[in-house]
């Protein structure tokens, strides 16, 4: 009997991690889409109205206002674009992730800050779900739906495992002089 009940257990366990799996895709494509709109968006109307942008960093303290107005409004209209199409949507989701810290830390400090004793307040504030987004698409990826999967795919295959092995290990390596001496030929893997 109890047999029984662990095969029905693991069986579905199984079911339900599958069903999960197969949304990973539509998930992260929903999100791609969504969220890159959203991003192009807001990047094209800080492209739009850049003197408005530029007297909003200074107001805020913003090291270089022009300059800073320009690359925050390009990153978002052509990050928003990039996330769509997924390409380069990792180092896009990591680069719109540290946009929106860097937004939290000098327009909402006071959100950012009640995080755990009020989160309703960080939710709230206008980067939190930016910010979820492109973390998500940072850490796991555009998904199957994207230029990311079809070119890693198509040329992804050229490169051997023992040649991406290689270079991982290459890229691993500690040097002789942080190792120490106990240790002298170990590899962080």
């Amino acid at each position: 009997m109890k047999t029984e009940v662990r095969i029905t257990i693991v069986r579905a366990f199984s079911v339900l991690t599958g069903i999960g799996n197969s949304l990973q895709t539509p998930l992260l494509l929903a999100v791609r889409l969504y969220w890159g709109w959203q991003f192009a968006q807001t990047g094209w109307g800080k492209l739009h109205n850049i003197p408005h942008v530029t007297e909003f960093f200074m107001s805020l303290g913003i090291p270089a206002p022009g300059l800073n107005a320009w690359v925050v409004a390009i990153m978002e209209f052509v990050g928003g674009i990039l996330l769509i199409v997924g390409i380069g949507s990792r180092l896009t989701g990591l680069a719109l992730s540290v946009d929106m810290i860097v937004a939290y830390v000098a327009a909402d400090r006071q959100a950012l800050a009640a995080i755990f004793s009020d989160p309703g307040k960080f939710y709230n504030a206008d980067p939190s779900t930016f910010l979820f987004a492109s973390l998500l698409v940072f850490v796991f990826g555009p998904g199957k739906l994207a230029l990311d999967f079809l070119l890693s795919r198509r040329f992804g295959a050229l490169a051997t495992k023992s040649e991406i092995s290689a270079a991982a290990g290459s890229l691993c390596e500690i040097p002789v002089a942080a190792r120490g001496e106990a240790y002298p030929d170990r590899r962080i893997s």
